[in-house]
């Protein structure tokens, strides 16, 4: 009688399969929502510390506009070196994150006619538009438009300059070296 009672107890092979996979598929999933959600993280928190535009672009600092969406798995690439840099720098230009998504930015995308993302704009310690880059920029790119905007020399060779007349940055599309399979019809047709 006690071995029928423990044969009750026990599981059948296909139970224990089904319990391994689930439990496979748990530790799969919470691994990549850990790691998906570090890096949409870290975009929220830039987003979230950055100043509004028109206090930033009038307060004596040098600022830089990043056009940016939590999908944009190039923007989520350049966020940590994006934090390292501002960490470097603090206090001495504005680092703003505006989500592309947003209808709240929609003027300013329209503005600086945001093509592609991830995009940045400079502007110069009195607000006027220096230049912008397009696509993911590395720590050390990073540095060098950060220490050009801060000591208001002039911008690396890879950062589009233009007056702030002259906004139409699609005309630069085609020799840009950091554009690369671009959709052209604006930022968030994403399909």
């Amino acid at each position: 009688m006690s071995s029928e009672f423990n044969e009750e107890k026990d599981l059948n092979s296909s139970q224990r399969v089904f319990l391994v996979l689930l439990s496979i598929l748990l530790v799969v999933s919470l691994f990549f929502f850990k790691n998906g959600f570090k890096l949409n993280s870290t975009l929220d928190k830039l987003a979230r510390n950055s100043p509004l535009p028109e206090e930033a672009l009038s307060n004596g600092r040098p600022t830089i506009i990043e056009f940016y969406a939590d999908w944009c798995e190039a923007c989520k690439e350049m966020a940590p070196s994006m934090v390292s840099v501002k960490k470097i720098n603090e206090n001495k230009l504005d680092v703003l994150l505006l989500d592309v998504d947003n209808p709240q930015w929609t003027d300013l995308i329209d503005k600086y006619n945001v093509k592609g993302i991830p995009q940045l704009n400079f502007f110069d310690k009195n607000g006027s538009f220096r230049g912008f880059s397009l696509g993911v920029r590395n720590e050390m790119e990073l540095n060098d438009i950060f220490y050009a905007l801060i000591n208001d020399t002039e911008l690396p060779s890879f950062s589009r300059v233009s007056n702030s007349s002259d906004l139409n940055i699609g005309s630069y599309l085609e020799d840009s070296i950091t554009i690369n399979n671009i959709n052209h019809e604006g930022p968030r047709n994403h399909n």
